[in-house]
């Protein structure tokens, strides 16, 4: 995971224009008839882990972008694949002045007007191997795609893999694809997921907030496991999920934590250490085999799998409520006063639900400038969003979950917006609350 903010896109970023014109499908749910991902063997994620530690100490003890020790990890991913029938390719480009790669695998089926992405960044920090970070991601996505070919999945949507290059220089190989991707190869694509350190030593269980269908699904897999989660922050915008989102894909992901510190409260429900980061190795040269949870990461990569049995099958839409929405553009003034949108909700008795979908639309140059509140209609506040100062994607498209059920639920309804740092603008472009 990658923590350089950044102002703006590569130079060679050229087509995102074109991309956000066209909308993108919305992840849809699964029929309740899926058959179920196989458990995911921990013994083959942890042989990744192992080739991707060897390749490091081989090449100078890393495997950072436009190193040796990086083209040979892609080289290492890509024959696994190649040897169970993906179709592969390397897209390059250049960062830094040194060449950089992507690989993409293509798994034969499917809708290929529906596809579903899974991918991790591969490469590290020059400071050390990156076996948590990010290794564990790569070879968990790396054997779910080994473990399709070998059940020889057949599923509804088009399966789609990829492993980014130079994601700890500012997300540069994501972006990369993403804004070379013509805007009607975009469109098709119903959703990406993203796993970003999956195996942290003081392991947390995070699920990424974006869309709630992705959301829910990984939600789902963990509470049969009876795992608790949070919801996760630390790394928003931050990792190879963003250029997606900010391109309207509907993105999820999962993640363990980094070196923000695990309190009292979630060490008591999920063990470890209490005011120890959640991986004191990140971004160091202790981030080898040694640093990795087994418990986690086996949990983690079963849930990858199960997310792509899940979210590949079916074209079942998920239920929707009453939606009350406003389309008015309000411009959000640069590091300036709180701009706000009303939403009349009219006709429901009693109270609002436990589970309010607020959904927000804001196009900005940095969304990590933003703070973002739901106001009920008695002004009471309910926070959707934190500013951040490492979170350097555009816009934010999202759907977040609010308890609402102390407000009545007739009356004016307001997204509250404020920008709390200078040079970067935009508007409120729509949001709609669904009861």
């Amino acid at each position: 995971m990658r923590t350089v903010r950044l102002r703006s896109l590569p130079a060679a970023a050229l087509a995102v224009a074109a991309l956000l014109a066209t909308a993108a499908p919305a992840v849809q749910a699964a029929p309740a008839k899926v058959a179920a991902a196989p458990d995911i063997p921990l013994a083959n994620v942890k042989a990744h882990l192992t080739q991707l530690q060897s390749i490091a100490t081989a090449n100078g003890g890393n495997r950072a972008h436009g190193r040796a020790g990086y083209k040979a990890s892609i080289d290492y991913v890509k024959a696994k694949l190649d040897a169970a029938g993906y179709t592969t390719a390397l897209q390059q480009f250049t960062s830094g002045g040194a060449t950089g790669y992507n690989l993409i695998a293509d798994w034969p089926g499917g809708d290929p007007n529906q596809v579903l992405m899974a991918g991790s960044h591969l490469d590290s920090v020059t400071s050390g191997a990156g076996i948590n970070d990010n290794g564990s991601g790569s070879a968990a996505v790396l054997e779910t795609a080994l473990a399709v070919s070998r059940a020889q999945l057949a599923p509804d949507k088009h399966l789609r893999f990829a492993w980014w290059g130079a994601e700890e220089l500012g997300l540069v190989g994501s972006k990369y694809y993403v804004n070379n991707l013509a805007s009607t190869e975009r469109a098709k694509l119903a959703g990406y997921l993203n796993f970003d350190m999956i195996g942290s030593p003081n392991a947390g269980y995070f699920v990424y907030d974006d869309d709630p269908v992705i959301e829910q699904t990984f939600k789902d897999y963990f509470a049969g496991l009876s795992v608790p989660t949070e919801i996760e922050t630390e790394g928003d915008g931050r990792s190879d999920h963003a250029p997606f989102k900010s391109a309207g894909v509907p993105v999820g992901g999962l993640f363990t934590g980094a070196s923000n510190t695990k309190s009292s409260a979630q060490a008591q429900k999920w063990g470890g250490t209490a005011g120890q980061s959640f991986d004191r190795c990140y971004h160091s040269s202790c981030d080898t085999t040694s640093n990795i949870n087994d418990t986690a990461l086996d949990r983690n990569s079963d849930a990858v799998a199960h997310a792509v049995w899940t979210l590949s099958a079916g074209t079942v839409t998920p239920p929707t409520g009453t939606v009350f929405s406003n389309a008015t553009n309000v411009n959000v003034p640069d590091n300036s006063t709180a701009v706000t949108s009303s939403v009349a909700v009219t006709g429901r008795t009693g109270n609002a639900p436990s589970a309010l979908k607020v959904g927000v639309d804001i196009k900005h140059t940095y969304r990590g400038d933003l703070v973002v509140d739901l106001l009920a209609p008695d002004g009471t506040a309910y926070r959707l969003k934190n500013s951040s100062s490492s979170d350097s994607a555009d816009n934010v498209i999202a759907t977040y979950t609010v308890n609402a059920s102390s407000e009545t639920a007739n009356g004016t309804w307001r997204l509250q917006v404020r920008d709390v740092a200078a040079q970067d603008t935009g508007y409120i472009d729509s949001w709609q609350l669904t009861f």
